[in-house]
């Protein structure tokens, strides 16, 4: 029984609402490497490319090397979720020519992909004075029921017929987006 039900597995009919998979989250994470005014540059330039105001992270620990201190604020981060994830999504996918490598897909069915520089994005203009930065841009894919999982009352497992292939998010984003996955 367990093997006919894999077999068909990518191949579901989203009849069923509970098993058609969803934009949970999108992370677009920006790490300049150095506190002061390339962090400031980098902060304001995601907020006008998001509408939200990034979240600062600082350093886990000390690298000589590279001049970073413990504590140090090194990088920002802005949650998109909703309607505002699957917007910039749409733009973001526009900056990397709407192609995707396989292996950026993990096995969960989340995936991560980095845009180079910022003006990529359509829509987006070059400001001299805030240059040019890169961005990571990650991607949380589930189906409706997750919340069982990361609630804080009765708390439960999630089955492994609900869980979301590799194969069932690249489908979703080929559908839902035209991406190419290469």
């Amino acid at each position: 029984m367990s093997t006919e039900g894999s077999e068909h597995r990518p191949e579901r009919s989203y009849e069923n609402p509970m098993l058609k998979p969803r934009i949970e989250k999108v992370v677009i994470n920006c790490c300049v490497g150095k506190s002061g005014e390339p962090l400031e540059k980098a902060m304001k330039i995601l907020q006008e490319l998001t509408g939200q105001k990034p979240s600062i992270r600082r350093a886990k620990k000390t690298i000589r090397d590279f001049g970073i201190r413990r504590k140090e604020p090194i990088a920002c981060v802005v949650t998109l979720r909703g309607e505002r994830a699957r917007e910039f999504l749409s733009r973001a996918f526009h900056a990397v020519d709407n192609r995707i490598s396989k292996s950026s897909f993990d096995e969960m069915g989340n995936f991560t992909f980095g845009i180079k520089e910022h003006i990529d994005i359509p829509g987006v203009k070059y400001d001299p004075e805030l240059g040019i930065i890169g961005m990571d841009v990650s991607v949380v894919l589930e189906r409706p029921g997750f919340r069982v999982k990361r609630r804080r009352r009765a708390r439960s497992k999630v089955g492994t017929e609900h869980l979301l292939s590799p194969d069932e998010a690249i489908s979703f984003i080929r559908e839902e987006f035209n991406v190419e996955i290469v």
